[in-house]
């Protein structure tokens, strides 16, 4: 995971000048392979392989097989090319307008975004698809809290495998990824944006669903416990 491949057709994040390390990229690079680490070991336990996805760094506009997408929607996975686009305006968003600043809670945004590649290749997230095209838009938005709130659990079980493997966790940690879960929330951001909350136009779960479901993917490192759809309550 030396090489990050960047989007060269699209407006990028200022360079480093020559010789110079690129803080952002390295530390993204540290993070994808304590992912690829912690997911190859699940996947190995299961009798399976698993495979990393490739991962773009971009900032302001970007073009994947989802279609287009601009720094205000944030990092994203597209299930398409099995791509993790990582905004990296985002981190400045995540510090200054969530206040949720902290290398850990950028390390949580990076791993929920590999949640959903596990989801991907587990097969849920096609699963998921399907259903919504035979839901109405509320039983839809529901799916996708569902599978949102799967992906905090599944960044948590990261946190677990990558903590016990390295002790990666130090004191604050968790309670940057838990104000980082919380920030994004979509009550959070609902009330941010235009004052009021409507729950059923959820798509990404509540402050206090993103971050019991990362919590308890942090306290169990067990796939099993990641169960968002056959859960009676969120």
């Amino acid at each position: 995971l030396q090489n990050i491949p960047t989007d060269s057709e699209q407006p990028a994040a200022p360079a480093p000048a020559a010789g110079e390390p690129d803080p952002a990229a390295d530390f993204i690079s540290v993070v994808l392979a304590d992912t690829e680490d912690a997911w190859t070991e699940v996947f190995a336990e299961r009798g399976q392989r698993y495979e990393a996805p490739a991962l773009v760094l971009f900032s302001g506009y970007v073009t994947s097989a989802c279609g287009n997408a601009q720094a205000a929607m944030g990092p994203f996975y597209c299930p398409a090319d099995r791509k993790a686009y990582i905004d990296l305006r985002f981190y400045q968003d995540l510090r200054d307008r969530f206040n949720a600043p902290g290398d850990f809670a950028q390390a949580y945004v990076i791993a929920h975004e590999i949640g959903h590649h596990v989801q991907k290749l587990l097969g849920l997230s096609a699963k998921v698809q399907q259903a919504r095209q035979r839901a109405s838009e509320i039983e839809g938005n529901a799916l996708s809290v569902r599978l949102e709130l799967q992906a905090d659990c599944l960044a948590g079980i990261w946190a677990h495998r990558a903590n016990r493997t390295r002790q990666i966790l130090e004191d604050g940690d968790i309670d940057e990824a838990l104000t980082a879960a919380s920030a994004i929330g979509d009550d959070r951001l609902q009330q941010q944006s235009r004052g009021y909350v409507t729950p059923d136009s959820f798509t990404h779960g509540s402050a206090e669903q993103r971050v019991r479901w990362f919590r308890r993917g942090l306290d169990s490192g067990q796939l099993d416990s990641c169960d968002t759809f056959g859960a009676n309550t969120l």
